[in-house]
């Protein structure tokens, strides 16, 4: 299978990181953390100039025709710089809007920007990312509902870059002509794509601080130690890379072996990127603890990655649930 990039997918990824280094920079995270929001209305307008709401609605339907993979891009990119608000979650939604036959108007509103979608697990109404500023929610659960956001209460989460929010209101809806296992399966890998933004992050700050902190008169980044674990959160990186596009790439084809790989995808993620993190704090030494370092707000995102949309330890019962059924 082939991953490199395509010259539209790398243009992607460019133009998304550049716009995220120049207009997300950490100290905007801690400022909408600051004021319990789900976002930054400079930071949404600029994903709307991008094209990011309509990324991957079908070009009949006035989108820009892409798929799981340029989203898992634009989710990759959104992790790294621990950006908040529900950027793949509404492009999502909108994608699944305009296929499921939604009204016009809706598909018209999540496509343009103008409205915010987010995505919640039907068994679990207690942690929705952003719902607090989401015009409507993909309800994920024996079938594909699209509901208008229902009241909702603040969670305190250790992920200070995501408002987290809890359903205090009904999730009735509109009833999706979709197939529920494929949007689960997806908003899995963009889970999983979003943990290897955070955790590429990781490894960026890492060396960067390691090649500066001096001991015995020496970068530690020299310290045969201090490299061999650098080169192992990058090879555990590469590896989660490989599952999370892997996963996109059968999605994307309709393959039969697609729910597999996005179980393998999220499984890796799920404790390929808690071991990064781990890593990083440990090479990054005490000044890693204080609240002043921004490593913590990669740290917390991590985390809760980790555990939404399933556990290592659930993706792992279901790789092997999947694999008796195959065998």
């Amino acid at each position: 299978m082939d991953f490199e990039l395509t010259e539209e997918q790398g243009l992607l990824r460019e133009f998304s990181r550049s716009m995220l280094t120049a207009t997300c920079p950490p100290a905007l995270v801690r400022a909408v953390a600051d004021a319990e929001a789900d976002g930054d209305d400079a930071l949404w307008q600029k994903a709307i100039e991008l094209g990011w709401p309509s990324l991957a609605v079908a070009e009949e339907a006035g989108g820009a025709g892409q798929g799981l993979v340029e989203l898992c891009l634009l989710a990759e990119e959104v992790g790294r710089a621990a950006a908040p608000g529900p950027f793949a979650e509404s492009a999502l939604v909108a994608a699944a809007a305009a296929a499921g036959g939604a009204p016009d108007d809706v598909v018209t509103g999540l496509l343009a920007g103008d409205h915010k979608g987010t995505v919640v697990d039907a068994g679990a109404p207690d942690f929705i990312q952003a719902a607090g500023s989401a015009d409507w929610l993909l309800v994920l659960g024996d079938d594909v509902r699209l509901a208008p956001a229902p009241a909702t209460r603040r969670r305190t989460t250790i992920d200070l870059s995501r408002g987290w929010y809890a359903a205090t209101g009904p999730l009735d809806g509109r009833v999706l002509d979709l197939d529920p296992r494929w949007w689960r399966a997806a908003m899995t890998v963009l889970t999983a794509a979003d943990a290897l933004g955070v955790g590429t992050r990781l490894l960026e700050m890492t060396v960067s601080y390691t090649a500066v902190r001096e001991q015995f008169d020496r970068p530690i980044g020299s310290f045969q130690a201090v490299k061999h674990k650098a080169a192992e959160m990058l090879i555990t990186l590469q590896g989660v890379r490989a599952a999370t596009y892997r996963a996109a790439m059968a999605l994307d084809a309709g393959a039969d072996d697609a729910a597999l790989w996005a179980s393998v995808a999220k499984a890796y993620a799920s404790e390929g990127v808690s071991e990064v993190a781990g890593t990083a704090l440990q090479l990054h030494g005490g000044i890693g603890f204080t609240w002043e370092h921004d490593l913590h707000l990669f740290l917390r995102r991590a985390k809760v990655d980790e555990a939404v949309w399933g556990n290592a330890t659930f993706h792992h019962q279901r790789v092997a649930q999947l694999l008796r059924r195959a065998g």
